[in-house]
């Protein structure tokens, strides 16, 4: 599975992006995808997954102003950030959990600045 990224950018205070994550390749066995976001000096977290049902889960810290979700025709997850806080400020990393083979992949991340 390769998974490319992309959306990131600079944003003002209270703007929104949008991330896109193109995936490619066996993507008939992928369960889970997710995006999650690693800021300077802090561990990797996850900001938000859609289940291959179309369940979703979130950080609580962006609930409310972020939806992920997907375009099964296009093997794309989205992830719209809304009300943007200069605290979202990370690196955001799309992943994607297959069950066979059971592994875990993960696309190169997309840099998200919030600030004025």
């Amino acid at each position: 599975v390769q998974l490319q990224a992309s959306g990131g950018g600079l944003v003002q205070p209270g703007g929104s992006l949008r991330l896109s994550c193109a995936s490619s390749g066996s993507i008939s066995s992928i369960v889970i995808m997710g995006w999650y976001r690693q800021a300077p000096g802090k561990q990797r977290g996850l900001v938000a997954s859609i289940t291959s049902g179309g369940s979703t889960n979130y950080a609580d810290s962006v609930k409310g102003r972020f939806t992920i979700s997907r375009e099964k025709d296009k093997n794309t997850v989205y992830l719209q950030m809304n009300s943007l806080k200069p605290e979202d400020t990370a690196a955001y990393y799309c992943s994607a959990v297959t069950n066979i083979p059971a592994a875990n992949y993960w696309g190169r991340g997309t840099q998200v600045t919030v600030s004025s």
